[in-house]
Order: structure tokens, then C-alpha cells, then sequence
């Protein structure tokens, strides 16, 4: 199956074009027949174990009577996030929820929101399934009005919870919340005013989900073999004595040479006496114009906006939005067409760097007694780092086999409570609504580690 991510693209071509969101009864027999063996063999999946359980089905109990509108926060650490909650919440929440004698007066599902991207990306199957479970494709970067539309028409009216990543994108470590966006506390706020103006006395709640990932014994060979493989791709893999050395050595010169290789290719002169924080900021900054540069376009604001506006530019001159034929094109106007999508497809390997990068240079190499999870997530992320310093992308990211999932769920903040609070100051209460979504995720972090 072709997609656009893993070769050079030489021609562009028409815009994704989406139906309209709705639930299919057959798009749901297919994920409950072939949903689990899909989540095992492309992310791993053997066991999944649920946290703070009763939070979730009371939650989602309020949200199927009608007694409460729900935005369920999940984070996004990893990939495959929102296919496993889908699942879980498809095909074993009703089960587990009447362990514990809540009962739903419907099946248990929610809809997802997704970056338009996705869809570009995602292939022929991501393009039919998404709109048929209900999923609602928004623009990160530009303004999407008929996307804002249907979002906020399924919070205040439809039947099933919202389910949103609050950091925006995967952010590549669970022990950690580098950063969140404000969308999943506007939207919950906009909501509960609408609700108001209406006369309503259901709430708004934001339900914290955190998502985390354990190893056994066989997780130990899986990650030595993925650590191998990170060395055949640098100098230090041709040096047979560096499987002797303790993994934060090896791991730490695999990622001095990739950091090299990347200065040598931007051009960047440093030492290594530099903080690798530093030095991969230099690497970014130098990525960032190189894509800008080779796309003609220049964006203000900060790192993660020049970076949507970036990866919007990119697949809008891939796939051009609006276009259906190229019929009507001149053979001049198709030919230029086809340059702009070959130079976006090469500014769109920086974009890639860049994104990775940005979450990397925050993460500590894990000491040699960590804990394998840590150790398993950095090296994943290391692979990334060497992935997309020749080119690849998120696609290629490598899950290691077997692990374990643990959900947790901690108790939802009611946004429709604070409606004083945010009438009176939006800006304070968005934050104190923010920093509270942050400490919920630290508490489930907490709660983890303590019960492991």
C-alpha cells in the first residue's frame, strides 16, 4: 500500500476527501473481530489493565444518561493511544463496569478528534475507518471553522464522551508531561457556556486519562536487540566490545555520533565539552530554516506554531486541499504542482527531525538501575533520533513486543463550575484549569510507580 511518508514523492496529487462522521455497525463488527489482534501485533499489545476504573465508568456512566457532557483527555506518550482506548472502550469497559455493578444504558463508545494529517498519512484504511467510528479531523494550523463546528455540535449534543490528546501530538515519554495545549480546555469551556445560555444544568467534565507501559523478562531481549540495531546504524556498532559496556554507556555514544552526524549536516560547529540540550537546539534551530527556507515561507511565533505551520505547508502542496482533477490543469500548472510537492516531501524530512527533537532533548539517558520501561522508551527514542536523521518519520517508529498497559483514570475536573471564574479573568482560568489537567497526569504518573 503506498503512502506518502515512505518514499520520495514526485507528483502531487488530489486532496483526501473525508465523509461526514457517523457510527458504522460494520466498521464496528471488523474492529471487535480483528481490533485485538491488531493491537498486538503493530503496538505489542498482550495485556491491558485498568486504574482508578471507577472514575471511568462513572464518568462515562453520567455521559451515556445524558447527566453530564465528557471530554475525555487522554495522554498521547507513545502512538497507537487512541486505537486502544477506542477499543477498550468498544469492546471491554461495558464488561468490566458491570464488575463493579455500574451499568451503561448504551454501549460505551467515544469519539475521537484527529489531526487532518492523519488522514493524509494514514493510508486508504485510516480514511475510511476514522469517519466511521465517529472521528472529527481538525486543521492544527489554520483555521477550520466547519471542524470547530461539528466539535463543539458532539460536546454539547451527542450522545458519546469526546475523546482528545491535550498535548497535541505524541510526546514520546510517560514518566514526564513536557507540554500541553490549551484546546481541550477551551473547547470544555466554550461548551459548558453554551450548555448555560441554554438553560442547562448538565456539566462539562475533562476526564483525565494517562496511558503507561510495563515489560516483562522478554522485554529485556527486545530492547537489546533494538539498542543492536542502533549501533549497526553508527560507529559504535563496529566495535564488538561495546556490547560489554552498561547500556547508558552504549546508549550515550550511539547518541554522541548521531548528534555529530547531524551537526556535520547543518553545518554547525561545536564540541562535545557542549550540553547535548544545547548542541540538538543548534540542530533544530538549523532544521527548522533549512525547511522554511526550501518552502519560501516564514512564519512568527513559537517553536511548535512554525512547526504546524510547517507540516500544514507540506501536505497542503502534497495533497492540495480543494482539488478533486487535475483535468483542468495545464500541463505547465501540473508540472510546477509536481516540483512543490517534491521540494514539501523533502523540507517535511526536517520537519520530522524537528519534531522528534524538541521532546528528546528534554529526557535524561535512563541510569543503568532504572527501571526497564525507562530504559525501553528512551531507547525507542533514540531509534527515532537515528530514524529521522536519514529521512524517516514517526511511521517508522519501533514498539517493542510484549508489553503491558496500564490505564488510569483519576477524578474528572468540572469546568462548568468554574464558569464564574472564567467569566470574571478567560486567561487565569484557562491556566488554573491547565495546571490542574498537568497535576491530574502527575498524579496518575505517581500512582503508577507506586502500585508497580
Amino acid at each position: 500500500m503506498y503512502k506518502p511518508y515512505k518514499k520520495p514523492v514526485y507528483r502531487a496529487q488530489t486532496d483526501v476527501r473525508l465523509p461526514e462522521p457517523r457510527i458504522s455497525k460494520f466498521v464496528f463488527f471488523l474492529l471487535k473481530l480483528l481490533g485485538r489482534l491488531y493491537l498486538f501485533l503493530f503496538y505489542g499489545i498482550a495485556r491491558i489493565l485498568l486504574r482508578g476504573e471507577m472514575d471511568l465508568f462513572n464518568a462515562f456512566r453520567r455521559a451515556l444518561a445524558g447527566e453530564s457532557r465528557c471530554i475525555i483527555a487522554f495522554r498521547h506518550p507513545n502512538g497507537g493511544e487512541p486505537q486502544l482506548l477506542s477499543w477498550f472502550f468498544l469492546f471491554r469497559l461495558r464488561f468490566l463496569a458491570a464488575r463493579h455493578g455500574v451499568k451503561f444504558n448504551r454501549q460505551p463508545h467515544a469519539v475521537f478528534i484527529y489531526g487532518y494529517e492523519v488522514a493524509r498519512w494514514g493510508g486508504i484504511i485510516a480514511r475510511y475507518v476514522l469517519p466511521r467510528v465517529g472521528g472529527m479531523p481538525i486543521h492544527h494550523s489554520k483555521v477550520d471553522r466547519e471542524g470547530m463546528a461539528r466539535i463543539y455540535e458532539a460536546i454539547t449534543n451527542g450522545p458519546y464522551p469526546l475523546a482528545l490528546a491535550p498535548e497535541g501530538q505524541v510526546s514520546y515519554t510517560i514518566e514526564d508531561v513536557p507540554r500541553l495545549e490549551q484546546g481541550a480546555i477551551r473547547i470544555g469551556f466554550h461548551a459548558a457556556q453554551r450548555l448555560e445560555a441554554d438553560n442547562s444544568k448538565i456539566p462539562v467534565e475533562i476526564l483525565p486519562v494517562a496511558i503507561h507501559y510495563r515489560f516483562g523478562s522478554w522485554g529485556v531481549f527486545t530492547v537489546e536487540l533494538l539498542i543492536r540495531r542502533i549501533e549497526k546504524f553508527t560507529a559504535t556498532g563496529k566495535n564488538r566490545n561495546t556490547r560489554k559496556l552498561p547500556y547508558s554507556k552504549r546508549i550515550g555514544l550511539a547518541r554522541e555520533h548521531i548528534l555529530e552526524i547531524n551537526e556535520k549536516r547543518y553545518q554547525i560547529k561545536t564540541g562535545a565539552e557542549r550540553p547535548f540540550e544545547e548542541r540538538i537546539e543548534k540542530v533544530m534551530d538549523a532544521a527548522m530554516a533549512t525547511a522554511e527556507g526550501i518552502l519560501g515561507v516564514k512564519t512568527e511565533g513559537d517553536f511548535f506554531a512554525r512547526m504546524y505551520n510547517l507540516r500544514q505547508t507540506c501536505w497542503d502542496r502534497i495533497m492540495i486541499p480543494g482539488l478533486n482533477t487535475f483535468e483542468n490543469m495545464t500541463a505547465l500548472e501540473h508540472g510546477t504542482a509536481d516540483l512543490l510537492a517534491g521540494e514539501a516531501w523533502h523540507a517535511g524530512r526536517h520537519v520530522e527531525l524537528i519534531d522528534l527533537a524538541w521532546y528528546f532533548k528534554k529526557l535524561p539517558i535512563p541510569a543503568d538501575e532504572a527501571p526497564l520501561h525507562h530504559k525501553v522508551e528512551y531507547a525507542q527514542n533514540l531509534w527515532d533520533f537515528v530514524n529521522r536523521s536519514v529521512g524517516g518519520a514517526y511511521s517508522d517508529r519501533i514498539s517493542i513486543f510484549p508489553r503491558r498497559v496500564i490505564i488510569q483514570s483519576v477524578p474528572p475536573i468540572n469546568l462548568s463550575a468554574r464558569l464564574g471564574d472564567y467569566r470574571k479573568d478567560r486567561k487565569a482560568a484557562i491556566q488554573k484549569a491547565m495546571d490542574d489537567l498537568e497535576g491530574a497526569y502527575q498524579d496518575c504518573i505517581n500512582r503508577v510507580n507506586q502500585s508497580e
